[in-house]
Parts: C-alpha cells; structure tokens; sequence
C-alpha cells in the first residue's frame, strides 16, 4: 500500500459552513488547479485551514479519484475540481488550532526569510505538504477534539475574508485606493525591493534557458553589482508579432519569459505602496489583446497581499472581458527569495510551470 499524502485544503469561515450544509461529503478547487487535484489519490488526507483568523479546522479522508463537477455546493463560486471525502476530525472555529502553536512542529516555520515567510504555504490549495508535517497537523487536530480548548476571535476577521471573496467574484465595489506619500528613504527602500525581485525572476528565468526581457526603462539598472544588461540571454527586442500599441505597453512590463518568440511569462512588480500602475498595464494588455494567452503574474510583498486583490477586484479591472482577477494570478515576495535561491542549481532543468504551484488565483478562496 502506498504512503498517504497529505494536501492543504483552504476554507474560509463561509464556504467552511457550505460544506457542512452541503454534507461534509464533497471537498473542491479551482479549474485553474486542476493538474494538481488530479495527484490526489483514495486514502490521502485533506488538511483543512481557516483563513483569515489562520487556524487548522479539520481533516478529511479523500475516498474517490479526482472528477469535474459543477452542482452548486458553495454559494459565490463554483470550484469544479473535486473529490468526495469522508471527515477524519472536524473542530468548530472557537475550538480550531492557530497554526502558530505548531511553530515548533512544522517545516515551514524553520529558516525563515522574514517572519512572515511561512504564510506563503498556506495561500493555494491543493498543495502538497511534508507527510511529517502533515502528521503533526492530524496530532494535534485529534489532540483538540479529545481535549477542546476554546480561543476567543474576532467574528469580522472571518467576515473579512467572505468580503474579499465577494470582492475577487466581482460581487463589490473595492473603495477607491489610497493616496499615500511616500518619504525620500521609503522610496529608496522600496526602489531597490523592486529591483531585486527584478533580478531574481530575469537571472532564474535566463537560467531556465528562457530569453528574458525587463522593462526597457529598467535596463540600466543593477542589483548587488549585477547588471541587468551581463544576463548573457536579455532580449535587445521583442517579438514584431503585435500591433504598435500593444507592443508599447508590453515592452514596459517589468520583466517577460520567452520562448523563441512566444511570451511564456510577464510579470509585474509592485512594491509601491499604491500598487497601481503594473495593474493598468496588465488591463490595457488585456482590453487590446483579450485573446492573448500570456501567464500574467502580479507579484508584491506579501503584507500588501490583500491591498493587490482589493484592487485586481476594483470595478475597472474586474469588467474586463476577461475579468483580471480571472487571467492574473498573485506572487509574493517571500516566495521568490525562498524558492529561486533553493533551485538555483537544477534551474536548467525545470519549465515556467513551475510557477503555478508558486503562484495564487485571485479567483480563489
């Protein structure tokens, strides 16, 4: 018999409650995370965490093979990718686990870029996590029901996130974005934020044996003294494949992947507190070009998280046809500065599909 695997299942505090309306018998993902659902296998166990107040709910026993499915289960989305399941250990909010009481017991909280670096392994579900890690979260969840330990939690952080769900389905209007000024050393700091994500995502995708292009505005710029310009495969032009005005906007996208002369990646970097003008890009990409099949990725720390799917979720890009929120996804910092330092050494070997599991939906829960 072949070892369980162990996945992280997100729940916000509604579709949490849908899916116990619904029976507790049916567990879903996005369309877009179909390729991973369809690794989960009879016998492996769902992980399931509570956003927005961070805390481990429950687990459930996967008890069919991966299918398609549409029938209404969770109220403001529709999420198709499924398995049927069988709950091993369910909680209730107030009894439910905050992850950081296991910081001593889970891989994810070891050597961490910042303090907040774990959070980046619990924002996309299906995700595959270690089985001893898994196996910690199954103790402690039984441990919890066995012996409850009620921890008080504000309601509207659970409500916070329903909003936001509504809001990345297009279902509100996002209050106009902020006005902030910025003093001279904050816009130093941030400038030089920019331009090391910058270079991380051209030196690993010149690695991979992609071309790569960066912003023609940010050419000249340099990180730890490497030049942009020393990549020894930066495109000096871009495919003539577009109209003029497309390729106007697309040469000042921060940083592009190409394969020969297919564009295979763009990436926008907001590390500005407005986190504004990548987005208007990314929309005159999509209203001049709404049939062009580009991974676009948003990428911005992760404390401005929320603020990015706030405004992916603003009126103006969520009419789109495609809506942004559909075609975009989000990348946080500390993912980067994590992950491409580890896989540095096989990059030759890896595809830009590597970045799905790297990346989350701003469709999803």
């Amino acid at each position: 018999m072949s070892a369980r695997t162990y996945w992280l299942d997100l729940f916000s505090g509604q579709t949490w409650d849908e899916f116990l309306r619904a029976g507790a018998t049916v567990s879903g993902f996005s369309e877009r995370r179909w390729k991973t659902v369809q690794q989960i296998r009879p016998g492996d166990y769902l992980l399931c965490y509570l956003t927005g107040i961070s805390r481990w709910i429950g687990a459930l026993e996967v008890i069919s093979e991966p299918y398609r499915d549409e029938t209404p289960i969770w109220k403001d989305a529709v999420f198709p990718c499924r398995v049927k399941v069988k709950i091993v250990v369910a909680l209730t909010p107030e009894t439910a686990i905050p992850i950081t009481d296991l910081r001593d017991h889970l891989s994810i909280f070891q050597r961490l870029s910042s303090p907040t670096a774990w959070s980046g392994h619990v924002r996309m579900s299906p995700a595959r996590w270690e089985t001893s890690d898994g196996e910690a979260v199954i103790a402690a969840l039984l441990e919890a029901k066995s012996n409850p330990v009620t921890r008080p939690f504000d309601p509207a952080r659970l409500e916070r996130r329903h909003q936001l769900l509504r809001a990345r389905m297009g279902l509100v209007t996002v209050p106009e974005r902020e006005e902030v000024s910025l003093a001279p050393s904050e816009v130093v700091r941030e400038q030089s934020a920019h331009d090391e994500i910058q270079w991380l995502l051209l030196k690993f995708g010149n690695d991979m044996g992609l071309d790569v292009w960066v912003a023609r505005n940010d050419r000249g710029r340099a990180v730890d003294g490497h030049r942009f310009t020393d990549l020894p495969r930066l495109r000096k032009e871009l495919p003539h494949q577009f109209d003029e005005a497309t390729s106007r906007t697309i040469e000042l996208i921060d940083v592009l992947w190409l394969q020969g002369n297919a564009i295979v990646a763009a990436f926008e970097i907001e590390s500005t507190t407005s986190i504004y003008s990548g987005l208007l890009r990314m929309s005159d990409l999509i209203a001049m070009q709404p049939n062009l099949n580009i991974p676009l990725y948003l990428v911005a720390p992760d404390e401005r998280r929320e603020k990015v799917f706030a405004e992916v979720n603003r009126p103006t890009f969520s009419r789109l046809n495609p809506p942004m929120n559909q075609i975009c996804h989000y990348m946080p910092f500390s993912v980067l500065r994590e992950r491409i330092p580890q896989l540095a050494s096989v990059a030759r070997f890896l595809k830009p599909g590597v970045l799905e599991d790297w990346s989350e939906d701003l469709a999803q829960v």
